[in-house]
């Protein structure tokens, strides 16, 4: 499977543009990839502001995903605001050329930055199968708590869509590498570049992870860019077999 990552500068709460400009990144991966990862709030930029940019489950920024996913044959995925049932997500959406769908709601809240205020935290992991790889998603601050992230031999591909600041961007760095080796799996990390609203400066260092640690593919640093890799689910079972790291893993229960 190649997916490719992209690292937009989200100008921000101006769905328009974004829209424009993402699809300015992505057209020239159309029909040369699998997956197109895009950042948290990629048609926002991290607004606490649901009240005016939220959207129903499949409204605009849906319609934008489905469009493009099937004019480039390729999954399209990333987290925008949406509005279900009187209560605001952030929410991860994967959406096929088929339009076929599967999301997932952010778990843990950024209390620091009072997204917990605003919006209300999701209940579920989600692990899905597309095109042969089983992918399981979080969003930016999820990556920090390992429980949550834990791969009980059932995912393959881990994504993460951040906006993940620059003043803290070392822990990225080492966070999308230590999930990749203790859940044995490949990892791609979507971050933004640019200045959002409020002021936060962000570098990007999207990256894509191999089950060693290893980094396959990184983007440049403060640059609008999308990166790429092959990923071979052949080497990442073989590994898993000569190394079998799992086989020791303590067993859990996650009470929410």
């Amino acid at each position: 499977m190649k997916i490719s990552v992209i690292q937009p500068d989200i100008v921000w709460e101006n769905k328009s543009r974004n829209f424009q400009n993402l699809y300015g990144i992505i057209s020239p991966l159309f029909k040369n990839t699998d997956i197109v990862i895009l950042p948290e709030m990629f048609n926002t930029g991290f607004s606490m502001n649901p009240g005016q940019f939220s959207e129903s489950p499949e409204s605009e920024t849906f319609e934008w995903m489905k469009s493009t996913a099937r004019n480039g044959n390729f999954g399209v995925c990333g987290s925008f605001m949406v509005k279900e049932k009187g209560r605001f997500f952030n929410r991860w959406i994967f959406v096929t050329p088929q339009e076929e769908m599967w999301y997932y709601d952010k778990r843990h809240l950024f209390s620091m930055g009072e997204e917990d205020k605003y919006f209300s935290a999701g209940k579920s992991k989600l692990v899905f199968t597309f095109r042969g790889v089983r992918i399981s998603p979080y969003i930016c601050y999820d990556i920090r708590f390992p429980v949550w992230n834990r791969n009980n031999n059932d995912y393959d591909l881990a994504v993460y869509s951040a906006n993940w600041p620059e003043a803290r961007i070392n822990v990225w760095n080492t966070l999308l590498q230590a999930r990749a080796i203790e859940n044995q799996c490949f990892v791609a990390g979507s971050n933004r570049t640019g200045t959002d609203g409020n002021g936060i400066k962000y570098c990007g260092y999207s990256a894509i992870i191999g089950p060693r640690g290893e980094v396959i593919a990184s983007a440049e640093i403060n640059s609008e860019c999308s990166v790429s890799a092959e990923l071979s689910m052949t080497d990442l079972s073989e590994f898993r077999k000569k190394f079998p790291v799992t086989d020791d893993a303590d067993n859990f229960t996650i009470n929410i």
